[in-house]
This record gives C-alpha cells, sequence and structure tokens, in this order.
C-alpha cells in the first residue's frame, strides 16, 4: 500500500530510504546529502560500485544491513557534471527502470517497509504525477507499507500507518 505523508523522512520507521541519485552522484544536495551524513562510508561504496559495475540509469543499488536502516540508491539521472557539481537530469525511462528494479530489490530483500520522497520536483526534470503513476504501476506487487514524504517537515515525525 503506498501512502503520502508528511514529515522528516529521516525519522521514519520504514526498513529501507528509497531515493533519487545519478551514477556517480557527489550527494551534497537534499535528502542525499542528509544521507551521505548519516551514513558516511555510502556514498564512497556507492562510487566504488558504480565504477566497477559501469552502472548506468534506471539501476538501483542497494546499501545497509538487515538488522539497520538501509538505503536504496534509484538511479534516476545522468553522471554529475564534474565542472558545475550538478546532476544530469532525471528521464521517464530511467525512473520507470529504477523503480522497476526496486520492486525487484523488494522481494529478493524481503523489504518489510520502504520511505521515499516525491521524485519528480522542479529540480529533476519530471512531475509528481508522471512519476506517482509510474511508482503505483511499479510497485503495485509489494504488499508492504510504502511510505511517500510529499512534504518535507524537519523533525517531524510523520503518521506511517502500520508502523
Amino acid at each position: 500500500m503506498i501512502y503520502e505523508v508528511e514529515g522528516d523522512i529521516l525519522l521514519t520507521r520504514a526498513q529501507v530510504i528509497a531515493h533519487g541519485v545519478a551514477v556517480n552522484d557527489t550527494m551534497t544536495r537534499g535528502l542525499a546529502r542528509k544521507l551521505q551524513e548519516k551514513f558516511p562510508t555510502m556514498r564512497e561504496e556507492f562510487h566504488a560500485w558504480c565504477e566497477e559495475h559501469n552502472s548506468e540509469p534506471g539501476e538501483c543499488w542497494h546499501w545497509g544491513d538487515f538488522d539497520k536502516q538501509q538505503v536504496a540508491n534509484l538511479i534516476i539521472m545522468e553522471g554529475a557534471d564534474p565542472a558545475i557539481n550538478h546532476p544530469g537530469r532525471a528521464t521517464r525511462v530511467a525512473t520507470h527502470r529504477a523503480l522497476r528494479n526496486l520492486c525487484s530489490l523488494a522481494l529478493e530483500k524481503r523489504f518489510t517497509s520502504i520511505a521515499m520522497p516525491v521524485l519528480g520536483d522542479e529540480h529533476s526534470g519530471l512531475d509528481w504525477p508522471t512519476v506517482s503513476d509510474m511508482l503505483h504501476s511499479q510497485l503495485k506487487e509489494l504488499l508492504i507499507p510504502i511510505f511517500v514524504y510529499t512534504k518535507e517537515k524537519e523533525g517531524q515525525l510523520a503518521s506511517e500507518p502500520g508502523m
């Protein structure tokens, strides 16, 4: 079941936080920055994985231990431009593939719940209604709570049904 919630995603009780990134993302902005500050080794391990696997948009990289909070990095954007330290724009195809890969990962790893921010906004190049439709079509077979944080409220615990 997909729930739209408001609050601080870093306070989620969900097992996994999924968010959009670029290939070799510098993780210096938004939620990616907050996650790499909370989990300092994640960025280096992500970069190593990107290099080793010659990653591309549409892939999903899982980080973390089963007993702790985990992160699913959804590669929905082209690689960052080193000159301006800003990722490329997200595409529908990459977002669709990344969500499909998230679903496969969730089934394989038996995730119990997922929290994620809105993936479509003015920075990504996608609009939320389009991404919301993709989210529902690609994750519909998961029988776990999925919390989409539609409004960030720092320091506020979201009402996450079933948690």
